[in-house]
Formats: C-alpha cells, sequence, structure tokens
C-alpha cells in the first residue's frame, strides 16, 4: 500500500514494474481521501484475520492480523473530529482481538476509552466483533461510554453446534446464547446486527430450523443473510454442500422471518423522541437524520 504512489509513477514512465506483495505486511498508515461526506469516516484499526474459519479466504487475501498503533489511530481520529466528522466507524476483519499482536493482549478497550475523549466525536460505532472474544472488560466500556453507539454488529454465522465446529468458529450455541443474554442485560436499548450464512455443508433441515428457532428467540434487531457459496482454495469448498437452490430459499425464509422481528421492533418506535445524525439538508428546513440504530452506508 505505502509504494502504491510510486508504482503509478513508475508506471506512468512507461515502467513495468513487478511487486510481490507480503501478505504479513505493516498496516498503510499513510493519508486517505474519504468519500462518506462529512457525518461518518471509517477508522481502520487493524487488517488481516487470525481466525482461519472453513468458509473464509480473508487470511490468505488479507494475511494474518495486524493492528495499527494506537497512536497512530488516535492521531487520526483527531484529524477526523477537527475536519468536523461527528461518528467514527472502528472496522477491522476482527475488532475484538486489536492489540494482540502488537501489546501483548487484547487492547480494544483502552483504544476505546482514549477515544471516548477526542473532543467532537459524538458518536463511535463498532463493527464485526467476535462473539467469543468479548470479554467482561470490552462490554463495560461499551455500556459506561455514553459515546459509544449501543448498536453492535457480532456476526455468528450459524447457530448450530455441528455447523460452528466444521466452520471452524470457536463459538457454541450455549456460548452464543449467553453472550447475547448478557449483552441485552448489561447494555440497555441494545440493538444487535449478525450475519448468517444458509446451506452450509452439513446443514440439514433439522439444522436450518434450530436456526429460525434461535432467530425467534433472541429477536435480533438487524442481520444479513447470506446463500453459502464456496471459495476456491477453503476448506469449506471440498465438503458436501447443500444445493445452491435450497440455500437460497432457506435464506428467504430467513429474510421473512427477520422482517416479521424488525416490523415488530421498529413499532416500539413510534412516538419516541431519538437523537440523530443529521447526513443531509434536502431543501432549507427539512433534514435527514440517522438514528443509532442504523449503520450508514
Amino acid at each position: 500500500y505505502d509504494s502504491i504512489a510510486q508504482v503509478i509513477e513508475k508506471v506512468s514512465g512507461g515502467e513495468a514494474p513487478c511487486i510481490i506483495g507480503d501478505n504479513c505486511a505493516a498496516v498503510c498508515e499513510t493519508p486517505r481521501v474519504i468519500s462518506t461526506g462529512k457525518a461518518w469516516a471509517y477508522l481502520l484499526i487493524a487488517e488481516g484475520c487470525d481466525n482461519f474459519c472453513s468458509y473464509c479466504i480473508i487470511p490468505k487475501i488479507r494475511g494474518r492480523f495486524r493492528s495499527r498503533s494506537m497512536e497512530n489511530i488516535i492521531a487520526e481520529a483527531e484529524t477526523l473530529a477537527k475536519d468536523g466528522y461527528k461518528e467514527l466507524i472502528l472496522v477491522a476483519q476482527d475488532l475484538t482481538r486489536y492489540g494482540a499482536d502488537l501489546y501483548g493482549g487484547r487492547q480494544l478497550a483502552r483504544l476505546l476509552t482514549r477515544l471516548c475523549g477526542i473532543d467532537g466525536i459524538r458518536w463511535i460505532r463498532l463493527h464485526y466483533l467476535y462473539p467469543n472474544e468479548l470479554d467482561d472488560d470490552l462490554i463495560a466500556v461499551i455500556a459506561r461510554e455514553p459515546k459509544i453507539v449501543k448498536y453492535l454488529d457480532i456476526p455468528i454465522q450459524h447457530i448450530n453446534n455441528g455447523i460452528l465446529k466444521k466452520m471452524n468458529r470457536r463459538d457454541t450455541s450455549e456460548s452464543i446464547r449467553t453472550l447475547f443474554k448478557t449483552l441485552r442485560a448489561r447494555i440497555p436499548g441494545l440493538v444487535l446486527r449478525t450475519s448468517l450464512i444458509t446451506g452450509l455443508p452439513g446443514e440439514g433441515e433439522a439444522e436450518f430450523e434450530e436456526l429460525c428457532r434461535f432467530l425467534r428467540e433472541m429477536k435480533i434487531e438487524r442481520a444479513g443473510v447470506f446463500p453459502f457459496s464456496p471459495e476456491e482454495g477453503t476448506p469449506a469448498a471440498a465438503m458436501d454442500h447443500v444445493d445452491s437452490e435450497t440455500a437460497r430459499q432457506r435464506a428467504e425464509r430467513v429474510l421473512e422471518i427477520q422482517a416479521g422481528i424488525m416490523d415488530q421492533w421498529e413499532a416500539g418506535l413510534i412516538g419516541r423522541e431519538i437523537s440523530v445524525i443529521c447526513e443531509d439538508c434536502e431543501v432549507p428546513g427539512r433534514f435527514i437524520g440517522r438514528g443509532y440504530f442504523d449503520s450508514p452506508g
């Protein structure tokens, strides 16, 4: 990343440089162009992943997990605040592991505490928290700090123990349920978002119905649902698959269940006053606002 400007100059000068990347290289820390408008900005805190889920190609593409230094992240956040950005969306393939490679232990809770002290930043949103790494210290900071929006994106992918094991996930059905109940109890007003995959290797009707029952039980407010698509070069690609049409139909069934859950939850917002971030002004005196329970983009 850091040498891309020099590569472009060489190509413009008629050269044909051959660049061999290092998938364990440091995270790019050069200044960047932000194209999201002035209300919010992404803040990358780490790159790569060490989880090696059986269906995912990211570790081969993005490399092993590498954190940005805390000082570099804070400096960029302070610059964004001075430039008028009100919401920071922290992103990484595995947000919860932040700092483990640099500081000898996970440091997301400490990073969040420092980010919350930056003047001008109103909201801090967390994207992609691994459920097995959400510890008590992190939950306490999320619950305590008013700037951290009570919206957590925690991809679980499935709830059946057999499928979770095939996916090389470190969670169990029991640990996921316990975590979600703990989060609801400790963080008032919490909105949960998750990602789910239907048609994973080993998913029969019983496993799929278990997923549907889980959704009805936990009433997760937001969910992205995707039919399984094998990625070449991953262990899951070599496993026996559910046929693609069945996977698609199951995804549609989950979306129908989720639509009912969302309708019920959104009906509970009627008549309430909520804080929003103003994202646009269509005409003088008419603004478009977004609540904490909706992530932009």
